[in-house]
This record gives structure tokens, sequence and C-alpha cells, in this order.
């Protein structure tokens, strides 16, 4: 009975994360009209986009391989593992083992890689434009994360995304190396998301396009499960972010019913608050030339040093 248990509530968090994804998409899209002035279209429109996209038929050039077709389901499939591993209302899942920050940094990159590829399968100048600017990204967006990551192994002795959140939630106190691995994830964060000042989501010009122009031959269903896969990856960083830097609410390993729902209410609050930030973040700053994104995430790559290398000398002093 406890295994149908804690199998429920592990289904309950991926379909949670698939449920939420599109609402967190609206609600920033909401948000940052507001703040323009303008009404903006309801939160609830990412919904009525991907329905729309899944009812349409897959169009596809005549000389598209099989990887082609393949890639959104496993850019989608990838995606949307690697969030739901991320604990969002709970820590100690069933699946928590696997929830590891190393293998969610493989999955993220793996997505990746795998839609670089679909980008110049077709052989347009566009497509291959942005897989080779999104291959640059990952380039140093990788690197910065896995000094992320060290950093908050040093911490927890553990690369383990439910050991590092008890390890938080049980006080480590003010430290400047934790900090700037906070700094270096957020900067790593909005890069992976193709997000101002990287790039705009929203950008229908192709000179300035990164994620958008390796999608451009996609249509139907095959760019429904790119969409959906995109604002996963937006919920994934949200829930890492407040995972690790923020856990307060999480419910603890073998919490009732109403631990669970505390947790699921703290959740929605903490995509809240982050999706508003964000909002105002790409709201009061332009997008860079993207001959300047390399100087940005080499800053979160030297952040993410610096705060491991504190903690290592701490660790021997």
């Amino acid at each position: 009975m406890d295994l149908m248990a804690h199998i429920l509530v592990q289904g309950t968090q991926m379909l949670l994360v698939l449920a939420l994804a599109p609402l967190l998409t609206g609600l920033v899209r909401k948000a940052k009209a507001r703040l323009q002035r303008r009404r903006g279209a309801s939160v609830f429109q990412p919904y009525r986009d991907l329905a729309r996209l899944l009812r349409k038929e897959a169009v596809l050039a005549e000389n598209a391989s099989w990887l082609f077709r393949v890639v959104p389901y496993l850019v989608f499939a990838a995606t949307w593992v690697a969030a739901a591993l991320v604990p969002t209302f709970a820590t100690g899942l069933i699946f928590s083992w696997s929830a590891d920050l190393i293998a969610i940094t493989a999955l993220i990159g793996s997505a990746r890689f795998f839609l670089a590829l679909a980008g110049m399968d077709v052989g347009t100048s566009f497509g291959g434009l942005g897989s080779s600017r999104e291959v640059m990204i990952s380039s140093l967006a990788e690197p910065a994360m896995i000094m992320i990551v060290f950093s908050l192994a040093l911490v927890a002795h553990s690369t383990q995304l439910s050991t590092i959140a008890s390890v938080m939630l049980a006080g480590v106190g003010l430290r400047v190396s934790l900090a700037l691995a906070l700094v270096a994830l957020l900067m790593v964060a909005v890069a992976e998301n193709g997000r101002i000042p990287v790039d705009n989501p929203s950008t229908h010009l192709e000179l300035t396009m990164v994620h958008e122009a390796m999608v451009l031959e996609y249509s139907g269903r095959h760019l429904a499960l790119i969409e959906l896969a995109a604002q996963l990856k937006l919920l994934l960083f949200l829930s890492l972010v407040a995972c690790v830097f923020v856990p307060w609410g999480l419910a603890p390993v073998g919490a009732g019913v109403p631990g669970m729902a505390l947790g699921l209410v703290s959740y929605a609050g903490k995509l809240a608050v982050g999706a508003l930030v964000l909002a105002v973040f790409e709201t009061s700053i332009a997008k860079m030339r993207v001959f300047r994104v390399p100087d940005f995430l080499g800053a979160a790559l030297m952040l993410g040093l610096l705060g491991t290398l504190l903690l290592f000398v701490s660790g021997i002093l």
C-alpha cells in the first residue's frame, strides 16, 4: 500500500509540472503585458495554442530525414523527465534517487543536442544559424552549470536534490559562495530558456533568433511538443531555484496529506513570484547583441568557479 501511495505522489508530480508549464508561460506573458500598460492575452492562452497546434497537420520538408520527425518526441521526453525529477512540493519521492543535478544537466544537454541537429537537418540557412548559436551558448552554459553543481555538492556532500534541499532546510547560514552560485544559476537559466537579454522568445526577426530559428520548419503536433518542452524547461529552472535556494514549504519524507497540500500551495506561490520577477526583469532590460552573450555566460562561469573555489578553500582551512 505504501508503494502505491509513493507511486501516486510521484505520478502527481509528473502530471503537475506538465499541467503548470503552459500556465507559467501565460503568467509571464500576462505580467509583461500589464507592465507595458497593455491588456495582454489570457494566462490560459498557451493551452489554446497547444490545442490548436495539436489539431493541425504536421507538414514536413521533402528532404527531412527520420531524425527531424523523431526529435520533437525526444526533446519533449527528456525535458519532461528532467522537470519531473526536480522536487516541487515534496522531497524523498520514490524516484528521488535519480533526481541528481548531474543527470538533470545531462538530460537538458541531450535535448539541446538533438534540437540543434534537427535545425541543421533540413538544410535551411536560418536553421543552421540558430543551431550554431545554440551550440555556442551551450558550450558556455554547461560548464557554468557544472560549476554550480560542484558548489552545491561541496555544501550538501551530495548531488541529489532531495539531500540538497534537506541540508538547506536544516540551515547552512549566509555564504558568499551560495550567493555566487545563485546568481550564476539565474544567468544560466536566462540563457538556457532563451529569455531577454540573451534571446527574445517573442521575436520574429530571423537574424536575431536563436531557438526560434531552429524550429521554423516544424508545424502541427511536432511544433506543439517543442513549444511544450520549452515551457517545461522554464518551469524546470524555476523549480530548481525554488528547491535549492528557497526550499521552505517542501513536504518532508513521510508527510501526510496536509503536508503535501501545504507544499503544493507553497510551490504555486514560488512559481507566481518567479514569473513576476522574470517579467519585471525582461521589461526593464534590453536584448544584448549576440556577440555579447559569451561575455554574459563567461561571467556566470566565473561566478560558479569562484563559489566552488571559496567552498573548497574554506573546507581545507
